[in-house]
């Protein structure tokens, strides 16, 4: 049974950080628990760390330590080769791995870089490593300064290395190759190797190739005099101010990294203008040369900008600093969220991802882990794709998770707000916003305004609502919004970060309204635990209902659950379990737990039940041994808000589980409520949802 893959390349900067990045996003999305494991790295400071060992581990929240992921630095490697070691280099890296192996249902292995002190011997380590270990392998290479003959030939001869050694190669892949060029080499490499083995292209995308602000001033050994908190801005191209100002404006392009001699303050000032212009592209950086900095009235000039990109000082001459700019080979790193996205939608992109899941996995897992829940939930959003509007644009949140999501590239969005706010906000926070995907909206000035009024005062002109008032509520970004959703011009609305439960609720009520086989709008959170993802309901709309409401709850979340890939089996929660208890709460459980059973005799139910018997396999049976849900449940239905609210804040907040909700039931079309606490993540994750239901309709 395959447990692991080896990504290995015969050749420095071959991208192989989007094949790991995008391969450890499919894995944890196919089985419970996934290790990393490099068994060679670079050599690093006392106390410091491997780059990709970090950005493995940090970006997918590894449970590895890093001492564990990784078997011995290079220049360690080198001294045991040359004493004849290499046995005992071996011996280290399998014992290393094997535990690895114990632990965890699939390994990603990830080869050597190739770069500094002992490249010669690397394909061979590579190769003697995969071999040692017993697993098959993916090789990438690079098409960067290659023909389409060279890149074929390098290819085939790494790939034929491996296999005079028996080792098993999977799927070759040739990375940053032109656009133009992917049909070419792909055929190519097809007609050069065996049927059997996948073969894919990836393009060059230049927002990975070039590097961020961050990484230059790593490399130029720079003093950051303002924009610290923007220093992972991506540039684009590079330019020298040395002309006139009027002339040099037009040589910016969309991320210039602006350089210049730091006495130019009219490059300077004319470039953090051109940045807050709409006229002229945004520009990552300024770097100014010649250890010369600007006088103290320009320093102070730019102090009190309201938007300052990052400007870095080094000593070298402007023409050195460019020539060892272009120099730098950008990397991947933990904290660059958005490098990170676009390699793993890159590589889902143009990878076959089936074809190669079946490959790489031969068995399946137990359980659902809240990575496989969350990696299953875009992928299922991605499958047909859904509009989501977002209402409360004034709120920085909403802006952020609206950035990564486009990284993500998984919803169509749009957003209500200020337009020229809105890109005022992305500027200030340092985000990457690609203006032409997303919709800004504001209400008043949009070509729906007057259909949308009328439309509303259609609706609820019986209720003694005038053409005036519809007007105004109109102009609230909550009806706006739900009245897109309304009219089709929106498939799914999330709203709540800055806005009150009943602000966002109520103009669904009022115009959506519920479907025909529901009386009651209810809500669910998906709670992801360590080893299993359980439906709570509802713990955030329904005060306190009544058995019929709450049979109604049941079969909801079970529905839902089911929807969303979960088996329900329902426990009906109450402070006693079985027949044994008394008093009108009890019974209220009891009676909707038997009209469930009447309404839907599909689903597996029990109530009343207690929470430990219903999670806890111990338990249940010890209280209710022929019991088909007793510790097993997956949908836990609370018998009021009080008990509901409070038991998912507890396990949230005492086991770590992450909460995915509300996720509102019962209403016509999906618009879900958000938590005025609600994080970055709570909010992506609460789209992903609403498309999920959207596709349902």
């Amino acid at each position: 049974m395959n447990k692991a893959i080896y990504i290995a390349t015969s050749e420095q900067n071959s991208g192989k950080s989007i094949i790991t990045l995008g391969l450890m996003s499919m894995l944890i999305g196919k089985m419970a628990k996934v290790g990393y494991f490099r068994p060679i790295v670079e050599d690093f400071e006392e106390g410091g760390f491997d780059n990709h060992i970090e950005t493995v581990i940090g970006h997918f929240g590894l449970d590895i330590q890093f001492e564990d992921a990784y078997a011995i630095t290079k220049s360690k490697l080198i001294k045991k080769k040359n004493k004849g070691k290499i046995g005992e280099v071996l011996d280290l890296i399998i014992e290393k791995y094997k535990k690895l192996e114990e632990r965890f249902d699939f390994v990603l292995v990830e080869g050597t870089g190739f770069s500094g002190e002992g490249t010669v011997i690397e394909l061979d380590m590579n190769v003697l490593i995969a071999k040692n270990l017993g697993i098959p392998t993916i090789i990438v290479g690079s098409g960067v300064g290659k023909t389409l003959e060279e890149l074929l030939d390098s290819l085939y001869l790494a790939y034929d290395s491996f296999k005079v050694k028996d080792v098993e190669v999977l799927a070759v892949i040739s990375n940053k190759v032109q656009h133009e060029n992917i049909d070419i080499v792909t055929t190519g490499l097809r007609k050069s190797l065996p049927h059997s083995v996948m073969v894919n292209t990836i393009p060059l995308i230049h927002n990975l190739n070039n590097p961020t602000v961050q990484e230059i001033v790593k490399e130029l050994d720079a003093k950051v005099l303002f924009g610290s908190a923007h220093l992972n801005n991506q540039t684009g191209n590079f330019s020298v101010g040395a002309m006139q100002l009027c002339n040099y404006l037009l040589h910016l392009k969309e991320n210039s990294l602006v350089i210049t001699p730091g006495d130019r303050a009219d490059i300077i000032l004319g470039a953090l203008q051109a940045n807050e212009s709409v006229n002229y592209p945004t520009i990552s950086g300024i770097v100014l040369t010649g250890n010369i900095l600007p006088e103290i009235s320009i320093l102070k000039l730019i102090e009190g900008l309201s938007t300052i990109v990052p400007i870095i000082a080094v000593e070298e001459g402007t023409y050195f600093i460019t020539n060892k700019i272009g120099s730098i080979k950008s990397k991947i790193y933990a904290n660059n969220k958005q490098k990170i996205e676009i390699s793993i939608t890159t590589f889902e992109k143009y990878v076959d991802l089936d074809n190669l899941a079946e490959k790489l996995i031969t068995f399946e897992a137990d359980g659902m882990t809240p990575k496989m829940f969350q990696y299953n939930l875009v992928k299922r959003a991605r499958q047909h794709r859904k509009h989501i509007v977002l209402p409360e644009g004034n709120d920085d949140r909403i802006i952020m998770a609206a950035s990564r999501l486009l990284e993500m590239d998984v919803v169509d969005i749009s957003i209500i707000g200020n337009k020229k706010q809105i890109e005022s906000k992305v500027a200030e926070l340092g985000l990457f916003f690609d203006f032409s995907k997303v919709q800004i909206i504001n209400p008043i000035e949009s070509e729906h305004y007057d259909d949308y009024v009328n439309t509303y005062y259609e609706l609820r002109k019986a209720k003694n609502v005038t053409l005036g008032m519809a007007k105004d509520l109109m102009e609230d970004v909550s009806y706006f919004g739900t009245m897109m959703v309304y009219k089709g011009d929106a498939d799914g609305m999330v709203s709540g970060a800055a806005h009150t439960t009943q602000h966002t609720i109520l103009p669904a009520l009022q115009f959506i309204k519920t479907k025909p086989n529901s009386s009651v709008v209810s809500s669910i959170f998906f709670m992801c635990l360590e080893d299993r993802v359980s439906v709570f309901g509802d713990c955030a709309i329904n005060p306190n209902p009544t058995a019929e409401q709450l049979a109604e709850i049941a079969i909801s979340s079970a529905d839902s659950s089911l929807a969303f890939g979960i088996e329900p089996k329902i426990a009906m929660l109450s402070y006693s379990s079985g027949s044994s208890g008394k008093g009108d709460e009890v019974d209220k459980v009891r009676t909707a737990t038997e009209i469930v059973r009447k309404k839907r005799p599909d689903l597996k139910i029990e109530g009343p039940i207690q929470y430990d018997a219903a999670v806890d396999m111990a338990v249940g049976k010890s209280k209710m041994p022929n019991s088909e849900v007793a510790g097993q449940a997956s949908v836990l239905i609370f018998p009021d808000l009080n008990t509901g609210n409070n038991t998912y804040k507890a396990v949230q907040r005492e086991t770590g589980a992450l909460a995915i909700g509300p996720m509102l039931q019962g209403l016509n079309k999906p618009v879900n409520d958000l938590s005025r606490g609600c994080t970055v993540d709570d909010i992506i994750n609460t789209v992903v949802i609403t498309a999920i239901q959207a596709q349902g309709l």
